[in-house]
């Protein structure tokens, strides 16, 4: 098997699923029409609210949902082999992400871009409706933790990285007062991007000066900096920062990935990987559990994610020009987002597995399964970093990305720098769903303790946009400085498809509500029925044989007892769902209301 094949056969499948299976679910499912104004039109007020265009819009959203986990999942699931990883990513991203992100927007938009939570209030009960927020804010705070962590090993001590990173604000911003101010996209994006690749290529030579010192900053300094950015960027105008910092970021993100699909047209290279490998039963070196249910645990963005449903039902909603731009913010970004997820798991199953595994097990695990590495020592010695033993995915995909364009004669000798540019890419890559998610955090409070303090409700309330996104980043701020996120960070894999379960069951209500025909409900049945029987056998398993097993290495009671909670939460929604279900199903009036699209 060659990479080609993978990679002509993927674009292929999703190409026509987003023509088809896309227009299925706009038209006959949704019944989308652009005849009503959306909530940005409605409820326009400058700040959040406010009409965006269709591909700025789309590189937001994009940017926002494909954070770390198209990176690193499919990267830490190729210890399985590259086939289950390879059926995951198209059928999950087809058959459930997609659906999942198309129908979350869609229900948010419905009710002028609220939370997932106060749709799910609404939807289902105030039962539901509380159990959502409080999962919802559980997770997102562990979210912008974890990811921030990436950022922080990411730029910690690298100067080229955290200029090229930190000169994407004030260039934002810039592209964000000029397009408010003249609608020329084109002019701004052109300038923007130039900007932004300027800073790019600055970067290196910046190590050596004075401004390079500067920049060198450490763990706990860039611990504080991360949620001070994200404060401005969840409480300033969404025109102003946010969307263009996202938008541009996008140029960044596909044009990567552009390039790394024309250095494997160009390569061709082989995958080293067997379809499966011997770990798909279990006691892998990086992931400890059998294939099924963990590889749709470690694969969640790139195939189906409910931190999409944050994005989805938070800042996104109250952008959309048109209530047909669904189709391509929604559903063609989460398709986009595969084909990252099918591209980091081709850089990964091009190494040899030997020195895959190398790089993500410790030198004791290692040295116990023995292998021998094949072209590590030399990749070490070009990249001039020794690889061994750096675990997490990270590294792994920048070396698999490198070994690719350096087998491309004029960039041979360039190993150091791909490796340090993927790697601060990865930083960029991340750091647009910690300022999407921190904003969508912010949300979340008002929405959540507006219960007790009614004007705290009022999104374009200065006084409660400013608490909120105070609040937001100081509490997953001090998880990232503390170091205390590495003690339940595990919980995130579970917990996450744990909410997009719960997306699918709030999107699952909508179309029983609109839908000409019942059946249509199938459309999220079916991949809900999968995702919530997968999600809670993980929760389980990993209850019995690691957080409440002593003899684990992963032994944590706290862990335990947070699983067992958010899997509770859970059983309690989809409780709430079947009971209202049962009642739209036996009462056909219930069924007669009208879409606000339509």
């Amino acid at each position: 098997m060659n990479a080609i094949t993978i990679v002509i056969a993927s674009i292929c499948i999703l190409a026509i699923a987003y023509r088809l299976y896309g227009t299925f679910m706009m038209v006959k499912v949704l019944k989308i029409n652009d005849q009503t104004p959306t909530p940005a039109h409605v409820l326009e007020d400058g700040k959040d609210y406010v009409p965006t265009n269709k591909w700025v819009s789309f590189g937001h959203h994009f940017a926002a949902i494909a954070a770390a986990g198209p990176l690193v999942g499919p990267i830490l699931a190729a210890q399985f082999g590259y086939l289950p990883g390879l059926l995951w990513l198209l059928i999950g991203a087809v058959i459930g992400g997609a659906v999942h992100d198309i129908v979350v927007l869609f229900a948010s938009m419905r009710k002028n871009g609220k939370t997932l939570s106060e749709v799910a209030k609404e939807e289902l009960g105030p039962v539901a409706g509380f159990c959502t927020g409080l999962s919802m804010l559980f997770i997102i705070t562990i979210t912008m933790a974890g990811l921030s962590m990436v950022v922080l090993h990411a730029l910690e001590k690298n100067p080229w990285g955290t200029f090229a990173v930190g000169i994407t604000i004030p260039i934002a911003m810039g592209v964000g007062v000029y397009y408010k101010k003249t609608g020329n996209l084109k002019l701004a994006s052109t300038v923007g991007f130039l900007l932004l690749m300027a800073g790019v290529v600055i970067g290196p030579r910046l190590q050596t000066t004075a401004l390079g010192d500067m920049l060198t900053l450490d763990a706990k300094t860039l611990a504080v900096a991360l949620p001070v950015y994200a404060f401005f960027a969840a409480a300033l105008p969404v025109w102003l920062l946010l969307a263009p910092r996202d938008y541009l970021s996008s140029f960044m993100k596909i044009g990567v990935f552009a390039a790394l699909i024309a250095g494997v047209f160009f390569v061709n290279p082989a995958v080293k990987f067997p379809a499966v490998t011997e770990f798909i039963h279990g006691g892998g070196p990086v992931i400890a559990g059998p294939v099924w249910p963990f590889i749709s645990i470690t694969i969640a963005c790139g195939a189906i994610s409910g931190f999409h449903a944050f994005v989805g039902s938070g800042t996104t909603p109250k952008m959309l020009d048109k209530w047909s731009d669904i189709k391509p913010v929604a559903f063609g970004a989460m398709l986009v987002e595969c084909l990252v997820g099918l591209m980091a798991l081709i850089a990964a199953a091009a190494l040899e597995p030997a020195d895959y595994f190398a790089i993500n097990s410790t030198p004791e695990i290692f040295r116990a399964l023995g292998m021998n590495v094949v072209h590590l020592p030399e990749l070490s010695k070009e990249i001039g970093l020794s690889l061994e033993g750096r675990t997490g995915g990270a590294v792994t995909l920048a070396v698999g990305m490198t070994y690719i364009f350096t087998e491309i004669p004029f960039f041979s000798h360039l190993a150091s720098y791909f490796f340090q540019f993927v790697i601060m890419f990865e930083a960029v890559f991340i750091l647009t769903a910690i300022d999407a998610g921190t904003r969508v955090a912010r949300y979340l409070i008002q929405e959540f303790f507006g219960e007790v303090y009614k004007p705290l409700k009022k999104t374009d309330w200065l006084p409660g946009s400013i608490f909120s996104s105070a609040l937001a980043c100081l509490l997953w701020g001090y998880l990232l400085y503390s170091g205390d996120i590495s003690s339940i960070w595990a919980l995130f894999g579970v917990s996450n498809q744990l909410m997009a379960s719960v997306g699918l069951i709030i999107g699952a209500t909508v179309v029983l509500k609109i839908a000409d025909k019942r059946r249509y409900m199938l459309t999220c049945l079916i991949p809900l029925a999968y995702l919530y029987v997968t999600v809670n056998y993980a929760g389980y398993w990993m209850v019995r044989y690691v957080y409440l097993n002593p003899e684990a290495a992963a032994y944590n009671v706290l862990n335990g007892v947070l699983s067992i909670i958010m899997l509770i939460l859970g059983l309690v929604i989809i409780m709430a769902a079947v009971k209202k279900w049962a009642n739209i199903w036996r009462d056909p009036s219930a069924r007669l209301e009208a879409s606000i699209s339509g």
